[in-house]
């Protein structure tokens, strides 16, 4: 039985064949496509290592099925960047060193992205902790994780500000 599938992923669109509905799309990503900076950490949707962006949403991409998404758009860490320059909340996370190990990073970025884009990053600390609480880093760089954020969040304001005016 094959469960045809198509999606974008990271503004390219693939056309897939399933031939098992009870794929996740982290599985799809990392083992049928090679997407592997989305993370497997605990499968169970209680680290936020796999998260990714489903049409501009945060999803935990180990509890979605990847049939329930036909015609969905996907981003994961590979497509944030563009044309070689990080996302600002890359670069922030950089200059904040809010990461140590790395594993966790790429779903604490995702998160922080989809933060910021639904609108409920703001510019308090407590807010964007509670917000990415479903994110765990072992290692405990969540101070700089939090100052990433609020410094890309920023960022970004001042920059539309200044496109608009």
């Amino acid at each position: 039985m094959n469960l045809p599938l198509s999606l974008t992923i990271n503004g390219v669109r693939r056309d897939i064949a399933l031939d098992d509905p009870r794929v996740t799309l982290l599985d799809l990503l990392r083992e049928r496509l090679d997407l592997t900076g989305t993370k497997k950490g605990c499968d169970r949707g209680q680290c936020g290592a796999c998260t990714i962006l489903v049409d501009g949403r945060r999803i935990n991409s180990c509890l979605a099925l990847a049939v329930s998404h036909d015609g969905a758009e996907i981003t994961t860490i590979e497509g944030v960047g563009r044309g070689g320059e990080l996302h600002p909340v890359q670069a922030a996370f950089i200059a904040h060193d809010g990461f140590q190990c790395g594993f966790c990073t790429p779903g604490q970025i995702m998160s922080g992205i989809g933060l910021i884009q639904e609108g409920q990053a703001g510019d308090d600390p407590e807010r964007v902790r509670e917000c990415m609480s479903g994110n765990l880093c072992r290692c405990g760089a969540y101070q700089g994780i939090t100052e990433a954020v609020l410094e890309a969040q920023s960022n970004m304001t001042a920059s539309k500000q200044r496109r608009s005016a």
